[in-house]
């Protein structure tokens, strides 16, 4: 029992710090309402157009602010109030949803207004998540920051289990505006719970004011740096193709089992309670660096293939939470990785290219990922991305062979020369 209680305070360290206590709380509420937002909106499109295209297009067009203007949102994050940035840009996605819901509900809604405010909401993501990002540092301290990221990633994944399940019930009664209505609503916890944190425990990196230049020398920054970029490189190639599952699990819900809206939202509930298990094991046990990071890329490919290949729902239930647990051990041990190796007036603007790195390379392989399941059936977006995290991983371990040979270069001895002799009298 001791020995129970030793191992919960290790997993649940970062519950002691009573600031992340209050910040876990609002997001719980918030995250739900952000992941049945998520899965309706993907059915919506669907049930309009029939077009697993036509979906990928959508979740591009969330995701292009992101690839375009998420490095400067970096540094806006650098330059501000981290905290209070965040405040504004929540109220924003609030009204975003709210709006969403207004349309569909009201039977108004149409295609290029879904594509419209998910722009809106794509344009707030790419200055609201590297503020969030950076700000976990100044709240928990290095000692928890591996520990609470776990753990929100932990808290991200069980809302992935509620959210989309219970989506999945409401789109088959109410309707998908529901489901937007509701995610409205949700915000209100967030934001107040960011507005009363006790500001006097919390660390501010130093603002990095605002020279010219600064976009240029965080990309600098991250290209001389191999412990930054190669992780960084690792998780765009995945991000582009592997973490495509707001167009993956849709098709494959309603093309590959048949399985209808139900089903779907209990697809993305598997994926998130293997996520659950994942992120309290990387809480528990995890390690940061690059060798950690190869092996859950390797695993999350191997199991993305089993996802591909299964042949009925339950068995493709399993595939996904073993999916669910890869997936949050790569995506946390790459979080963590960086945020620990970067310079404080440096965070924001690394955590912004991870945030590209992530989402915003979804204009790009959205439409690639839909356009493979057009072509090749609805197995095939799944396959495509297990295939890319295999490559991750061996891309991932050929760094780490060539860093590792630098290193012990750069340890040797400078090698003596022999000294020369002067033939006398020549």
């Amino acid at each position: 029992m001791t020995r129970l209680i030793g191992v919960g305070r290790i997993t649940f360290a970062a519950l002691a710090i009573p600031n992340y206590r209050r910040y876990i709380a609002g997001q719980s509420v918030s995250l739900i309402g952000t992941w049945m937002q998520m899965a309706a909106q993907s059915w919506l499109v669907l049930t309009l157009t029939g077009s697993a295209t036509t979906l990928g297009v959508i979740v591009a067009l969330q995701t292009l602010p992101v690839l375009l203007l998420g490095p400067y949102g970096g540094v806006i994050a650098d330059r501000v109030d981290k905290r209070h940035l965040m405040v504004i840009l929540q109220v924003a996605m609030g009204l975003q949803a709210l709006v969403l819901g207004v349309l569909t509900v009201t039977g108004a809604v149409r295609l290029w207004e879904i594509g419209a405010l998910a722009l809106l909401l794509g344009l707030n993501n790419a200055f609201e998540n590297p503020a969030r990002q950076s700000f976990m540092l100044e709240m928990v301290g290095a000692e928890s920051l591996r520990n609470a990221v776990s753990l929100n990633s932990v808290l991200v994944n069980l809302a992935r289990v509620i959210g989309p399940a219970a989506a999945g019930i409401l789109i088959a009664t109410v309707g998908e505006g529901v489901c937007f209505l509701l995610n409205a609503a949700s915000f209100a916890a967030v934001v107040t719970s960011l507005a009363t944190l006790d500001r006097s425990a919390i660390s501010p990196s130093p603002p990095s004011g605002r020279e010219p230049g600064q976009l240029r020398e965080g990309l600098r920054y991250v290209r001389r740096t191999p412990e930054l970029g190669v992780p960084l490189l690792m998780m765009a190639l995945a991000g582009c193709l592997a973490y495509e599952f707001q167009v993956t699990l849709p098709v494959m819900a309603r093309q590959g089992l048949h399985v209808g809206a139900t089903g779907f939202g209990f697809m993305t509930a598997a994926m998130g309670a293997g996520a659950v298990v994942g992120g309290l094991f990387v809480a528990t046990k995890g390690k940061t660096g690059l060798p950690p990071l190869v092996l859950a890329a390797t695993a999350f490919g191997v199991v993305l293939l089993f996802a591909c290949v299964a042949p009925s729902l339950p068995i493709e239930l399993f595939a996904l939470a073993l999916a669910g647990g890869a997936s949050i051990a790569f995506m946390s041990t790459g979080n963590s990785t960086l945020q620990l190796t970067a310079a404080p007036s440096m965070r924001g603007r690394v955590m912004s290219l991870w945030f590209v790195a992530f989402q915003g390379s979804t204009p790009i392989g959205g439409p690639i990922v839909g356009w493979v399941m057009g072509w090749a059936g609805a197995r095939a977006g799944l396959g495509l991305g297990g295939i890319t995290c295999l490559v991750v991983a061996l891309l991932g371990l050929l760094a780490l062979r060539r860093i590792a040979r630098h290193d012990s270069i750069e340890d040797q001895p400078p090698q003596r020369l022999p000294r020369q002799r002067t033939a006398i009298g020549a």
